[in-house]
């Protein structure tokens, strides 16, 4: 019988899609909630729980993101592999930079056009599903594709090249305990090889998609170089694609079980999903470690919440556990598709916050409409103990979602 680990160890065990461990909340309720931790990774981290501290780290620049991607920076255990090229793994300058020359690709505006083009993608994957049914795999059918289809257009990615697409992207998105991440770098490594000649054959032959508007992007004379092309090119799969398709399955499968009375309301009022969505990214954990994914390191001796945190110290900001802060959320642990005042902050905050928030919207909202709209008796075909979840160690991931409906 394999040993149990310290439940005193980050990342603690007990995180599920129904929530956070339980060890969050207590740290929440302590008078020290900012605590120092020891870490799978052998080092001990500050792990920031509140929601306001959690702001309060997002926004710090003294807290970096890129002083942990470094060789000797300490390692905590349950975080992506990231490279120093990567945005999400920049700060200051050269984060500012990047950003300013990618984000008119992401402005609310432009990515509101693509709305009536991800309703095609999601209309064709549920009329496949009508004709398969009355039973699928949600996974399969609509929480992978959908995502996937939407990302490879928007790089240009050809039709034909979708499945070898998905292949590489789903291994770099999706790191496994047993492989210790080298299917991760594999993925990364044909998915890297897959965007270079992608982008030639974009200078080449420019095409109205935003890959060819990033190589054509500029700034007082500035543009993106190749390597950073690529590098934003997998970024924005590893963030658009797999945490798309995780969410929208986690989502799913809480509200068809453990809260049906939401599903139901929601399919008597459709006209309330967006307010939905926000609460399902609040309420529905995507995180296995229940943090951004993304530890981060003390530049400079710092104070949070009360706590000393000396530079070179590990830093890890519990995402999941501040958006079940009860000082901020009536009723945090509760599901509530009618919930109006809720500034969670899944999407991060300060200098990291996800360019691609406006697209996760519009994916979850078509989705869901579509669902309850098309298949109002959708339910779980078999037992939830029997669903297959991925061992990596990133986000909660379901490999197959059975649903049936009808009679």
């Amino acid at each position: 019988m394999p040993a149990q680990q310290d439940q005193s160890v980050f990342p603690f065990e007990g995180s599920s899609y129904r929530g956070p461990a339980p060890q969050y909340a207590e740290l929440r309720a302590c008078p020290q909630s900012v605590a120092k931790v020891p870490t799978a990774g052998g080092v001990d981290a500050w792990l920031v729980t509140r929601y306001e501290d959690v702001k309060e780290a997002f926004a710090d620049p003294r807290i970096s993101r890129a002083a942990a991607c470094g060789a000797h920076a300490p390692r905590v255990g349950g975080s992506m592999h990231t490279t120093p090229e990567m945005i999400i793994s920049m700060d200051g300058a050269e984060h500012a930079r990047l950003r300013k020359l990618v984000a008119g690709s992401f402005t609310v505006r432009r990515v509101e056009k693509m709305r009536p083009r991800v309703q095609e993608i999601v209309d064709e994957l549920l009329d496949e599903m009508a004709a398969k049914g009355p039973s699928v795999d949600l996974v399969q059918q609509l929480c992978l594709p959908m995502p996937l289809t939407v990302i490879g257009e928007l790089l240009g990615v050809p039709r034909e090249d979708l499945q070898t697409f998905e292949r590489h992207a789903r291994s770099f998105a999706t790191v496994d305990d047993r492989s210790g991440g080298e299917a991760a770098l594999a993925g990364l490594a044909k998915l890297s090889e897959y965007i270079v000649g992608l982008i030639a054959d974009k200078r080449a032959n420019p095409t109205d998609d935003m890959l060819s508007e990033l190589i054509a992007a500029r700034d007082e004379g500035d543009r993106l170089s190749e390597e950073e092309l690529v590098t934003f090119g997998f970024t924005l799969i590893g963030a658009g694609f797999d945490t798309t398709a995780n969410q929208l399955g986690n989502s799913v499968l809480a509200l068809i079980t453990d809260h049906r009375d939401q599903w139901d309301l929601l399919v008597e009022q459709p006209g309330r999903i967006p307010v939905a969505v926000e609460e399902l990214l609040r309420h529905v954990n995507l995180f296995a470690t229940d943090t951004t994914g993304f530890p981060r390191v003390a530049l400079e001796d710092v104070e949070i919440g009360g706590a000393e945190i000396k530079a070179g110290d590990a830093v890890v900001i519990a995402l999941a556990s501040a958006n079940r802060d009860g000082s901020v959320f009536q009723d945090p642990d509760r599901l509530d598709v009618t919930r109006t005042h809720n500034p969670h902050i899944s999407f991060g905050h300060g200098l990291h916050y996800c360019l691609g928030k406006t697209l996760g919207r519009i994916e979850m909202q078509v989705a869901l409409e579509g669902l309850v709209r098309r298949f109002p008796d959708l339910r779980l075909a078999g037992s939830i103990d029997d669903l297959p979840w991925h061992t990596g160690e990133i986000n909660h991931t379901l490999t197959s979602l059975p649903v049936t409906w009808g009679s």
